[in-house]
């Protein structure tokens, strides 16, 4: 964690100058992810990814010199060829300015929806410090031509600093069957934590000291970007464990963890607690057959008309270890299991 920002800014480098112009599924989908995804695929680092009027938006990481803006944005009709559509933000809101004049970028965005709005949660942070924020936008539609688009800074969601234990960074909101919604997050320090949030705002229900603490490793064992998703009755958490933003060096993996409630406890598919550094692997380098692609993680589910997905960034060796976009088709197995269609990436 404390070398993750300056290698991120390193790695998105030499793409950023590049760049050019699932929620709601079914157990056992026979089908499979595009065997060849096309267009522009990299930089992408730590992607979100919703379906919107038929047309799929994807954001991702984003450092405050890129040209194209904060909070990049991709769009595809067809999960197989994307499309370069922009930034979010041209700059950081006033707010930043002030809380956290030093930082740089915008880290792993979460798009949701919920009552008519996106939800885009995104994270800010300080190098080799927890002193971070997870900040909230919203708009009406994706659709940049409807005039009622238009993004807006609901400013804070979550802070933390030198006197917390925790890391404010790495967000997902999750939307349970009944309404109940609930924020986790998290990145090195003690891990990952869990909230609940208020569906009228997006924000924490409670103050932040109620949280749980629902996955962790020991250090230096890192343990970041959580993702919360419900099938067959339980709940099932991703993480990404280890370190990213190495390039081909990276050792990124991620692991799942099922829990009866949201809020816990996880547990690997041999019964080991996720607090207790449990997790069962769903990504990995060695399972690439090819061997192209290094340090796959920081996913998120989409959940497609019966169709589930695994989305997550991995290093290009055939291509100077840019970040790249990366995107499988998630099967269950009879245990209930998730896993990459037919075990290879």
């Amino acid at each position: 964690m404390f070398d993750r920002r300056l290698l991120l800014r390193q790695s998105l480098a030499a793409g950023v100058l590049a760049v050019s112009g699932l929620r709601a599924g079914a157990v056992g989908s026979a089908s499979s992810a595009p065997e060849t995804l096309t267009g522009n695929l990299a930089p992408v680092h730590d992607p979100t990814i919703i379906k919107a009027n038929g047309l799929y938006h994807l954001f991702c990481t984003s450092h405050l010199r890129d040209p194209a803006g904060l909070i990049h944005w991709r769009t595809s009709r067809d999960l197989k060829h994307w499309e370069f559509k922009g930034a979010v933000m041209q700059g950081f809101p006033d707010w930043v300015k002030t809380e956290l004049p030093d930082t740089r970028g915008t880290w792993a965005p979460d798009i949701e929806f919920h009552d008519g709005l996106y939800r885009l949660y995104y994270s800010l942070s300080l190098f080799g410090k927890n002193t971070s924020r997870i900040a909230l936008l919203t708009t009406p539609t994706l659709d940049t031509n409807d005039p009622a688009f238009g993004w807006k800074d609901e400013g804070v969601v979550i802070r933390s600093g030198a006197d917390d234990n925790f890391n404010a960074i790495d967000s997902n909101l999750f939307i349970d069957d009944d309404g109940r919604q609930w924020l986790v997050w998290g990145s090195f320090w003690s891990g990952i934590q869990l909230a609940e949030a208020d569906p009228a705002t997006g924000k924490l229900k409670h103050p932040v000291q109620k949280r749980r603490n629902i996955a962790r490793r020991p250090p230096p064992g890192a343990v970041e970007a959580p993702v919360l998703i419900k099938q067959d009755g339980y709940y099932y958490l991703f993480v990404s464990c280890d370190f990213c933003c190495r390039g081909v060096n990276s050792t990124y993996y991620t692991v799942v963890g099922r829990a009866k409630t949201v809020t816990g406890p996880y547990v690997d598919a041999e019964g080991r607690k996720l607090t207790q550094g449990g997790g069962t692997t769903v990504l990995r380098a060695e399972m690439d057959a090819s061997g192209r692609f290094k340090g796959p993680g920081h996913v998120d589910i989409l959940r497609d008309e019966g169709r589930d997905f695994i989305v997550y960034h991995a290093y290009d060796s055939l291509n100077n270890g840019r970040p790249t976009l990366r995107l499988n088709a998630l099967e269950w197995t009879l245990a209930g299991w998730p896993q990459v269609a037919g075990g290879a990436l």
